[in-house]
């Protein structure tokens, strides 16, 4: 007989979701068959498969250890060498029990493109086990992720889940955008105003870049910018981003499309002035920094990010190549957008 003990990282998903997790290659059939004859239990009694389980409940198999073992694919963590585990050092910016923030550095996946990728995904796990906050056994049934992207030359805030709750209403609070996202950036030319900007983006998935159009057209997705300039000079801005929609490449072609290309964007970007901040900076990616998050009110997982502003510093090269460039600080401001 096995006993499994609800953690709060596997609460909140139905008895046979995870049942389905931890032997994930046992037919569908046999694990209701075990569940009407009472081979596998909730809590001492029959179940149906349906219940939602919570922290503390008690799934009893009364299977052979070869019959689970049989049905079981062992997930092995996803870091390791012969030394022990090893994962990258994580710049973590808010931790809590449900939760964890982190500023994610550029050349960083936040998920893996291919099989053999490693990302922040990986990365984050590796720490999990390694602190002792999640065992080997528990990734059968829960695997901890992150909850928004960044693209891999992007630096800045990434929010994770530690556990399923956390990860659904994480989530959900980014697909329904009820928090909100700041970024810093770098752009080409002197931007005196604060502004809102739309337009529609349309995705090439062969060339894996989008173009921004004024009409909507088949395939089209409507987005919408705000930003203002925080300090100017030498021929650059720093602007405040605040990303209303959250569609591929979005910042990085609206504010192409307005003749404010990101520094260092090899795909919208300005090659002269590129060339130019690599040969002084040796600056081989965009200056794009998710900077800040303002998290509405939360209940439940969450709650104790309620109204909570999560803020990570810009990488050491953006800040140099600012104070490089020598931006005034007119238009400098504080606070939200």
């Amino acid at each position: 007989m096995k006993e499994l003990c609800i953690r709060a990282n596997e609460a909140g998903q139905r008895l046979d979701k995870f049942l389905g997790k931890y032997m994930d290659q046992a037919p569908k059939g046999f694990l209701y068959k075990m569940l009407r004859k009472k081979n596998i239990t909730l809590n001492g009694k029959k179940a149906s498969g349906s219940e939602m389980l919570s922290e503390g409940d008690v799934v009893r198999l009364f299977l052979a250890e070869e019959t689970i073992g049989k049905f079981s694919r062992i997930q092995k963590a996803p870091v390791q060498s012969s030394e022990g585990r090893k994962s990258a050092k994580l710049d973590i910016i808010y931790e809590d029990k449900h939760t964890l923030f982190i500023n994610k550095p550029v050349g960083m996946l936040s998920q893996k493109a291919k099989p053999e990728d490693v990302s922040l995904v990986e990365h984050l796990t590796a720490y999990l086990l390694s602190s002792g906050q999640i065992k080997e056994e528990e990734l059968r049934t829960f695997r901890p992720s992150v909850c928004n992207r960044l693209d891999r030359n992007t630096s800045g805030i990434v929010a994770a889940g530690k556990t399923l709750a956390a990860l659904q209403e994480l989530t959900e609070m980014f697909r329904e955008r009820t928090l909100k996202k700041y970024y810093l950036c770098l752009v080409k030319g002197t931007v005196t105003e604060k502004k809102r900007i739309s337009g529609y983006l349309v995705k090439n998935e062969k060339t894996n870049t989008v173009s921004i159009q004024s009409e909507k057209s088949g395939g089209a997705s409507l987005i919408e910018t705000e930003y203002r300039p925080l300090a100017f000079g030498g021929g650059f801005t720093l602007l405040e981003v605040h990303l209303i929609t959250g569609k591929t490449h979005q910042i990085r072609a609206h504010l192409a499309s307005q003749g404010h290309p990101i520094a260092g964007d090899t795909k919208y970007g300005d090659r002269a002035v590129n060339e130019r901040l690599k040969k002084e900076y040796g600056l081989k990616s965009q200056l794009l920094h998710s900077a800040r998050l303002c998290m509405p009110e939360c209940a439940g997982a969450l709650a104790p990010l309620s109204g909570k502003v999560i803020t990570a510093p810009v990488p050491v090269l953006f800040d140099k190549i600012c104070r490089g460039i020598g931006l005034s600080q007119q238009g400098k401001g504080s606070g939200p957008a």
